[in-house]
């Protein structure tokens, strides 16, 4: 898991080969004008999805792993607290291969506030539990194919 500034976030382009893509995207384009939904830059590959989550609670928020994709998560409208686990502490989950996840019961083991201009990566080693909120946050996540 990475968690930084957004203004950082061109340090983080060769950790996967699609990732100056996704940057160039998001460093270019006024995410806060985007209307919500999915923008495919690569195909299935590298995926743009603008959503809105609803209000959540730590219980609420179920932990979830991907297998063959990464998550760039990026609020826009609020802070978003982000639960972690790492995977290896998890026990065997079973997994949905047509939607790439695998949920998991109980809370994460951290919490992490993620601010407008923050951006956490999720890597499929990452258990996370995202859409913590008492307002619910217009936010962006990028699907990066492993």
């Amino acid at each position: 898991m990475v968690v930084d500034k957004f203004e950082n976030l061109e340090k983080y382009a060769s950790l996967n080969p699609l990732f100056a893509e996704a940057i160039k995207f998001l460093k270019t384009t006024d995410l806060n004008a985007q209307e919500l939904g999915k923008i495919k830059l690569q195909g299935d590959d590298l995926v743009v999805n603008f959503s809105q989550t609803n209000p959540k609670t730590k219980e609420e928020a179920k932990l979830e792993t991907h297998n063959r994709f990464i998550d760039i998560q990026i609020p826009l409208s609020g802070v978003e607290v982000m639960g972690y686990t790492p995977r290896e502490d998890l026990p065997e989950a079973e997994y949905n291969a047509d939607k790439d996840i695998s949920f998991y019961h109980g809370l994460a083991e951290s919490y992490i506030p993620v601010k407008p201009e923050m951006f956490v990566i999720f890597f499929p080693q990452d258990a996370h539990a995202p859409g913590v909120t008492p307002d619910g946050v217009k936010k962006v996540i990028v699907k990066v194919l492993v």
